[in-house]
């Protein structure tokens, strides 16, 4: 049955003209019948008139507004040519449906039009002299109200479509929007894991070779000086290792992670850890805090965190072998103020945006976009006599 049915839906014109042959055949049965009763031949007409209803019948699909026409026309035939109501005039009330529920509006309305006047002008036509004129007026509104509830059926037909159409392009078109979004969210999410294994890999790693350089070259005169080089080598990289892992961690997909498995994001309280890392490595450090320490959004602490980081991963590239950085971290009523200084030899201020020496990283560029996520400020670049500095200000509330 469900395979008859999909054919059915396929092939339309099929079944209007089966159901149209189904009427031909009726109209003439019943044309005969009348004529054996009447003894007395139809008009000449009445075949073609059939015919051309039959063929409305077939075609209304394919040509709606063709075969309202052609209905019309047929039916003004059978009032010029004398030619009674015919089974086959059930045509008409089927091609007022049709073009109510999928012709265009020109031809909707003419329907309506037409419908709501045939009864009327074929009761005048063959008015019954033995009824009444209050009978012959019943059966003129007993004749339009089927034209009349086959228009309003199609035109709510029409209007259920529409609906449904309009439905169906709104979820389509949330579909789409909700496809965009979630590119953008996963290139987002490719940025900011790709800042954050820069800045570890940056800061962690410049701090093993600074100190391997240091143990190497201390092996042979100080080996206790190279023993610590070595275990703030390990330390180091245990903690990069540690947080490279917790950024990979969150790529995986079908893997069931237990919470606690990745350490916590970098914030404000472990600036001083990196701090006393820097100074371990053989870069003076100069740390103060302003203000009273108050509990920050998450996203505003990383931020801090990264700058700082990031800054004194740049001094200690490009500063020099003497050189020394200072760390002030401000607090004020409406957001955290950073100032990061250094008094190296610097570089040049297009090789800090490029992030490096080797131009592949993400330096100040990073930076700013760590700042403008947070709705902050963001002011670098070299000191008058000789260094950089950095400066952020980082509010509380992001902006609108």
């Amino acid at each position: 049955m469900q395979r008859l049915y999909d054919f059915l839906r396929r092939h339309p014109t099929w079944v209007d003209g089966f159901w149209a042959v189904f009427l031909f055949g009726i109209s003439v049965v019943t044309e005969v019948a009348e004529k054996a009763d009447r003894g007395t031949d139809a008009p000449m007409a009445v075949l073609p008139v059939i015919v051309l209803l039959c063929l409305v019948i077939a075609l209304r699909r394919r040509m709606p507004e063709k075969m309202l026409v052609l209905a019309i026309g047929v039916g003004v035939a059978q009032l010029v040519l004398d030619v009674a109501t015919l089974p086959a005039d059930f045509a008409l009330l089927v091609v007022v449906y049709t073009v109510a529920a999928t012709g265009a509006r020109w031809s909707s309305r003419l329907a309506l039009v037409v419908s709501l006047g045939a009864a009327c002008v074929a009761q005048l036509r063959w008015w019954n002299e033995n009824a009444s004129a209050l009978n012959n007026v019943g059966v003129v509104v007993f004749q339009t109200v089927p034209f009349a509830l086959a228009w309003v059926l199609g035109d709510s037909m029409r209007t259920r479509r529409a609906y449904f159409a309009q439905l169906e392009e709104r979820a389509s078109r949330l579909e789409k929007e909700r496809e965009a979004q979630a590119k953008v969210a996963v290139a987002a999410e490719r940025a900011r894991i790709a800042r954050e294994l820069h800045d570890v890999v940056a800061h962690n790693v410049s701090v093993m070779v600074v100190q391997a350089d240091g143990a190497a070259y201390v092996l042979d005169t100080a080996p206790d000086q190279a023993k610590k080089a070595l275990e703030t080598i390990s330390s180091t990289g245990r903690q990069a290792l540690a947080e490279m892992r917790r950024l990979l961690g969150v790529l995986r997909t079908g893997e069931h992670q237990e919470v606690g498995e990745y350490v916590p994001q970098p914030d404000v309280d472990q600036i001083d850890d990196l701090v006393e890392q820097c100074r371990t490595s053989g870069l003076p450090v100069d740390f103060k805090v302003e203000g009273t320490p108050r509990p920050l959004p998450s996203g505003v602490e990383l931020t801090a965190y990264r700058i700082v980081q990031e800054a004194l991963t740049n001094t200690r590239k490009h500063g020099g072998p003497n050189a020394g950085a200072s760390v002030r971290l401000v607090y004020f009523d409406d957001g955290l103020g950073l100032l990061v200084e250094d008094d190296g030899k610097g570089a040049p201020h297009e090789l800090y945006e490029e992030g490096g020496t080797d131009g592949q990283g993400h330096g100040l560029i990073g930076m700013r976009e760590r700042v403008g996520m947070v709705g902050g400020t963001l002011d670098a670049g070299p000191r008058p006599g000789g260094g950089f500095r950095i400066s952020a200000l980082l509010p509380l509330k992001p902006a609108h």
